[in-house]
């Protein structure tokens, strides 16, 4: 381990000392390969979900369809996180991810996690590979900021998914590589790329695939197991796109059609239902699509990072920066 990386540990360790007291003894019963002697947080701001480890269980050995037979079993609008990498190109569902939150997978010869938290709407695809090693990832069925705390198979260390920082244990301190990655509606994850592949269950009969298990939860009044407070613009449940620590509102960017901020060029079109509406997503409300794309001198454009999560949660983790609302 570098010198930096264990001064950074040092000053987080010194930042939670006093702050924090011993982790609760169900944690270290549940996580004996957790160090819980170095955390960068404070254990009061982590609550149980409800699930226990691996509660939510990710995919790890993900199966697949070709895009044909998808967008024939989908609604067109069904939302879906795509990823392209080496000439190729995968969909994953999130009527899929909604009861899973994690795929580990593979594409090329690039090991990636696609993760998403329903009640941040956070969706977010990362490297798999810590410090030169491959590793998968897993659901602790901790929250924190409402926001799902992932933990790694190799050193059980606890992950903030919102940021892919390592919060707790051996990795403390470590950040995920992101993986530029669309929100988008099956149709035109297809209209894109015919070819694609399409995530599919493990097994029909393991959840209610294609039910919203938090029906109204993008039009409630205040999030799921979260302690902070949120002053707007707009409301806490709001759609914001955020790219790094500047954010707009959905409302801003409908509005607009088209933004641009320096070389980076965000775009909304609609075409795309919510997961968090109906009890059916399909049914879900036209929400929309955001690309998120820098152009390079010669013109070329190439996506990169971004997200749409909920206005509280971006504020959660970017407490100073500001949201671009015109409603």
């Amino acid at each position: 381990m570098s010198a930096m990386r264990w001064a950074m540990i040092a000053v987080f360790v010194f930042l939670v000392s006093g702050a924090s007291a011993e982790a609760p003894r169900s944690w270290t019963s549940e996580w004996p390969k957790t160090d819980f002697s170095l955390t960068s947080v404070g254990f009061g701001e982590i609550f149980s979900g409800g699930p226990p480890k691996d509660g939510i269980p990710s995919i790890d050995k993900p199966k697949f369809t070709d895009a044909a037979t998808a967008n024939a079993a989908l609604a067109p609008a069904e939302p879906v996180m795509s990823v392209a990498l080496h000439g190729e190109a995968r969909a994953y569902p999130l009527r899929i991810l909604i009861w899973h939150e994690i795929v580990n997978d593979t594409i090329g010869d690039t090991p990636i996690a696609v993760t998403y938290c329903p009640l941040c709407n956070s969706g977010v695809v990362f490297e798999r590979t810590v410090d030169g090693a491959v590793t998968t990832f897993g659901t602790t069925g901790k929250l924190r900021n409402s926001d799902l705390v992932m933990y790694d198979r190799a050193t059980e260390s606890w992950w903030q998914q919102y940021q892919g920082l390592a919060i707790i244990g051996e990795r403390l301190g470590t950040e995920l590589t992101r993986i530029p990655a669309r929100l988008e509606s099956i149709a035109d994850f297809v209209a894109r790329h015919p070819n694609g592949k399409v995530l599919v269950p493990v097994r029909d009969d393991l959840r209610d695939y294609g039910r919203n298990p938090y029906a109204g939860y993008d039009s409630a009044a205040a999030p799921f197991l979260y302690s902070g407070t949120y002053d707007g613009p707009g409301r806490p449940l709001m759609r914001v796109v955020a790219v790094g620590d500047a954010a707009w509102s959905l409302d801003t960017v409908r509005k607009h059609g088209t933004i641009e901020r320096g070389d980076i060029i965000i775009r909304w079109t609609p075409g795309q239902a919510s997961a968090l509406d109906t009890p059916l997503i399909a049914k879900g409300r036209d929400v929309g699509t955001v690309i998120v794309q820098r152009r390079s001198a010669d013109g070329a454009l190439a996506d990169i990072p971004y997200d749409v999560p909920f206005a509280f949660a971006f504020r959660a983790f970017h407490p100073d920066a500001p949201i671009v609302h015109e409603p």
